[in-house]
C-alpha cells in the first residue's frame, strides 16, 4: 500500500521531498524501494495505538529543524490507506490552495446516501422512529453531505499549521467516491487492488 502513495507523491512533482515515517524495517525498506526519504525509524512512543498523525507529523517537523535546519513550508500527508489518490489529485489540490492562498486543502468525497437514511440503533435493534417520515422525499431532493476522506491534507505551515485546518483559510477538494476506499480490513485492500488495477 506505501508504494502507491509513494509514487502517487514522486508523480505529482508536488513535493520537493517525499518522505515516509515508520517504525518498520521492512515499510522502510520498500519505501526506500520506491523512491521515498526514510531519515529515522519512528521512536517508540509514536508506534503506539495512542500516537495521533499529528505527533507523528510534529516529530518530523521538529527532527527536519533540528537535523538538517530544514523549516517545512507546505506539508502533505497522504496516509498508505488510502491508496487510491492519483499524482493528477495531488496536482489539482495543490493548485486549489495556490490560487485560493489556503490555509489547508482536505480532500473529501460525498457521502453515498443521504444523512436523513442515517440514525442510532439501540440496544433493542428497533428501528422506531429510525427516518423521521416528515422529512422524507424523493432521492434527487436531499441536499448532498461530504465526509473527509482521509486522501490528501495540504497544509501551509507557515500560516496557521494544523491550526488552520477547518478554518476559514481552509477548502476542499472533491474526489470521486470510488477513489476515496479507506483500507481497515483486507475485504478493503482487496476491493482498493481491483480499482488500481482496473484503473477506475
Amino acid at each position: 500500500m506505501i508504494a502507491w502513495s509513494i509514487e502517487a507523491a514522486i508523480d505529482s512533482k508536488v513535493f520537493d521531498r517525499v518522505i515516509v515515517s515508520t517504525d518498520d524495517e521492512n515499510i522502510a525498506n520498500i519505501s526506500l524501494q520506491h523512491g521515498a526519504e526514510v531519515p529515522f525509524l519512528r521512536p517508540f512512543e509514536l508506534a503506539t495505538d495512542t500516537a495521533t498523525t499529528k505527533d507523528v507529523i510534529e516529530h518530523l517537523i521538529k527532527w527536519l529543524k533540528n537535523k538538517q535546519n530544514v523549516d517545512v513550508e507546505i506539508l502533505g500527508i497522504l496516509q498508505p490507506t488510502s491508496p487510491l489518490r492519483t499524482a493528477a489529485d495531488i496536482q489539482k489540490s495543490y493548485a486549489e490552495m495556490i490560487n485560493k492562498s489556503a490555509s489547508s486543502v482536505i480532500s473529501v468525497c460525498q457521502l453515498e446516501h443521504p444523512l436523513e437514511f442515517c440514525n442510532k440503533i439501540p440496544l433493542s435493534g428497533s428501528m422506531k422512529g429510525f427516518i423521521d417520515s416528515k422529512k422524507t422525499r424523493r432521492s434527487q431532493d436531499y441536499e448532498i453531505y461530504y465526509r473527509i476522506n482521509g486522501a490528501i491534507y495540504l497544509i501551509d505551515m507557515r500560516k496557521s499549521g494544523f491550526d488552520g485546518l477547518y478554518s476559514d483559510g481552509s477548502f476542499s477538494y472533491v474526489m470521486s467516491t470510488n477513489r476515496s476506499v479507506d483500507i481497515d480490513t483486507e475485504d478493503d485492500f482487496f476491493i482498493a487492488k481491483c480499482l488500481l488495477e482496473n484503473k477506475v
